[in-house]
């Protein structure tokens, strides 16, 4: 009977960042191991300093949509499955997140490794946030409102979820999705527009709603009708009527083939203030 194996445990070192890379390789903690303490990691300069691969990218600025991915995740081989075709100098990458690259080579290489790594991060990601852990990351960063508000007016400020519109890498860029008017939105901040949509996927905001059906919020009535001196402008007005006719016939639909009752507001009737957590405990 061959003897278990040991747990793989990462020392956290106090190593000074690379002003581009912002963490240290195996390589480079293996240099200064002898020189430094574990003590040192409480030292004034801690925001100065970090080991971790995956705790520098989520860190980054513009990253601010992403959650940490559990270790345990990244090292079953059956969560990645499919990636290596996706993801060029695969293993390299895996092994840079996972914080045990060891392999010496030249500056080119190892930026086109670093590119890969932060794709194969942003892939898994996708698969991440829809398990049990991820979406319980996702939901305290929901609360917190980390994704931004609706700029609808009549929304109020709903917190937002990000969305991709293709589970394709490459293809879409990251958008923002809307529980209260079921829309999408471009994130206001370039760095954040720049993220690949499938790094979030297309399922993630509805089966966080499904997995937290308290978190729904109910569906306004209250839109805005253009007027002149007080009266609608006849094509607008004519417009909203075919469009409540529309609405109220779907949701009767709803209603008797699925048995399912969508609750609407008015404007004049929804509750000011009312927060992720008040909803949640209805």
């Amino acid at each position: 009977m061959s003897p278990a194996k040991e747990p793989h445990h990462r020392a956290i070192i106090a190593q000074p960042v690379d002003e581009q890379k912002g963490y240290l390789t195996l390589q480079q903690q293996a240099r200064r191991s002898n020189d430094h303490q574990v003590d040192d990691y409480n030292s004034e300069t801690d925001s100065d300093y970090t080991s971790y691969w995956r705790d520098w990218f989520v860190a980054t600025r513009g990253h601010e949509y992403f959650c940490e991915i559990d270790e345990e995740y990244l090292t079953d081989r059956f969560n990645l499955t499919g990636l290596q075709a996706e993801v060029t100098y695969y293993q390299y990458a895996l092994d840079l997140i996972t914080d045990v690259f060891d392999f010496d080579c030249n500056d080119d290489i190892r930026e086109q490794i670093e590119k890969s790594a932060r794709q194969l991060y942003g892939l898994v990601h996708a698969r991440y946030i829809i398990t049990t852990r991820g979406l319980q990351k996702m939901l305290e960063k929901y609360k917190k409102c980390d994704f931004g508000r609706c700029p609808r007016v009549f929304c109020r400020s709903h917190p937002l979820l990000p969305i991709g519109l293709s589970d394709l890498p490459h293809s879409k860029s990251v958008k923002l999705y809307c529980a209260k008017c079921e829309d999408v939105y471009s994130p206001k901040s370039s760095r954040h527009a720049a993220i690949d949509g499938a790094y979030f996927g297309t399922s993630f905001p509805h089966i966080l709603f499904q997995v937290y059906p308290a978190l729904i919020p109910q569906k306004s009535n209250e839109r805005y009708v253009p007027r002149v001196f007080g009266f609608k402008t006849h094509a607008i007005a004519a417009l909203a009527r075919w469009q409540e006719t529309k609405r109220d016939e779907q949701d009767q639909r709803l209603l008797e083939q699925a048995r399912i009752e969508v609750k609407r507001v008015d404007g004049d009737e929804e509750e000011e203030g009312t927060s992720i957590e008040e909803e949640a405990s209805r």
